[in-house]
């Protein structure tokens, strides 16, 4: 499998407001930022989109390294998962699983790619250079989704 060394992140002006998601792919010398955003949304849901995209840009299994520096997102795929999905999308609480939308898509892609990931957090806004790039492609993101800026091709 392809090693592949994945940076997201999510940033959201207001919350909820405008907002946007950042990605860094790393495969050997070989590197791609991707980002987008939407115009009324929020940090968390910025966060999953830059995983989900990023997972999407990737046409064949491959061995992941993914940094996220969102406790949300590592924890809903390593820890909460199972227990909403046994539980029909509900919390301990028994309250509805917010943004179900995104962990169900999430977990589909996770479970049917193929790929082998390894999740790690890495603390934002640190110094770590994959992680402050996929920063600045999140903010990217954000004048994108205001109409400042062109998206990507």
């Amino acid at each position: 499998m392809n090693p592949v060394e994945i940076y997201t992140d999510g940033a959201c002006k207001g919350n909820p407001g405008p907002g946007g998601w950042g990605v860094l792919l790393k495969s050997g010398a070989t590197e791609k930022e991707l980002y987008g955003g939407e115009r009324e949304t929020t940090n968390n849901r910025m966060e999953m989109m830059a995983v989900i995209q990023a997972l999407q840009a990737l046409k064949r299994p491959c061995a992941i390294t993914l940094h996220v520096d969102s406790q949300y997102v590592l924890k809903g795929m390593t820890e909460w998962l199972p227990g909403w999905k046994a539980r029909g999308w509900r919390t301990a609480a028994k309250e509805p699983v917010k943004n179900v939308d995104l962990w169900q898509q999430l977990d589909a892609l996770v479970r049917e790619s193929g790929h082998k990931i390894e999740w790690r957090w890495v603390r934002g806004h640190d110094g770590d250079p994959g992680n402050e790039r996929a920063d600045v492609l999140a903010n990217l993101g954000v004048e994108v989704a205001l109409g400042r800026r062109a998206a990507p091709v």
